[in-house]
């Protein structure tokens, strides 16, 4: 059986790169490479991932510079001809600043840095992101952001919510996020971001596997 073929993009200050990696690679077995953010294609991969962290230091706004990386036109690309593109956290805000996602995220609610789990709700389980979750279940999933608080205009939000994009919501809104979202989706539905870490939730020995059907899910998409 043909397996999914995973790229994992590596931006000077990426940290949850390895943690992505080991989830595709070591549980789910996946063809799992990473993708050095100076190489100009993401090449045969079917499934690209731009991992947490704090990409170029997260100078000017998180995700602002990396999205002129040489990859990152590629992975536009990619994404426009169909290609499935998950942004985590960091890479979320990357989507963001690239045009992939609309919106933006701002600095938290508080102004400090939350790192916790956070409980989360399944609002669309009609997307190969969330197909194995139940519709308004309930997961738990780890945080750790200092510019998680989503914003967007009203005339997108209501495309948003229109148009089923919104796939995550906060049940207790640790960011002040608008209309508490964690995660949501293109109108094209291959490209997700989302605030929350899947890829901390995956392997058994952490206690929680509840990040472990999303990118499972997505890798058996594409067999």
């Amino acid at each position: 059986m043909p397996k999914a073929r995973v790229g994992i993009v590596v931006f000077p200050g990426s940290n949850c790169d390895h943690d992505a990696y080991h989830v595709f690679k070591e549980i789910i077995g996946a063809d799992t490479k990473f993708l050095w953010h100076k190489e100009g294609a993401v090449g045969d991969r079917n499934i690209v991932i731009l991992p947490g962290g704090f990409s170029y230091g997260d100078y000017l706004r998180c995700g602002a510079i990396s999205r002129f990386s040489s990859i990152m036109k590629d992975v536009v690309r990619f994404a426009e001809r169909g290609g499935i593109v998950i942004g985590i956290c960091n890479g979320f805000q990357i989507l963001c600043e690239s045009g992939l996602l609309p919106g933006a995220l701002l600095k938290n609610g508080n102004l400090k840095f939350v790192c916790k789990t956070v409980t989360l709700k399944v609002e669309n389980n009609k997307s190969i992101f969330t197909y194995k979750y139940g519709i308004k279940e309930n997961i738990e999933l780890p945080v750790a952001h200092g510019e998680g608080n989503y914003f967007c205009s009203d005339d997108t939000l209501t495309e948003l919510i229109g148009n089923n994009q919104i796939l995550f919501t906060y049940e207790d809104n640790p960011n002040g996020s608008l209309k508490n979202i964690a995660g949501i989706q293109n109108t094209k539905r291959n490209v997700m971001g989302m605030m929350p870490h899947p890829e901390r939730a995956s392997d058994k020995s952490l206690g929680n596997t509840d990040g472990l059907r999303l990118l499972q899910g997505v890798a058996e998409s594409v067999i």
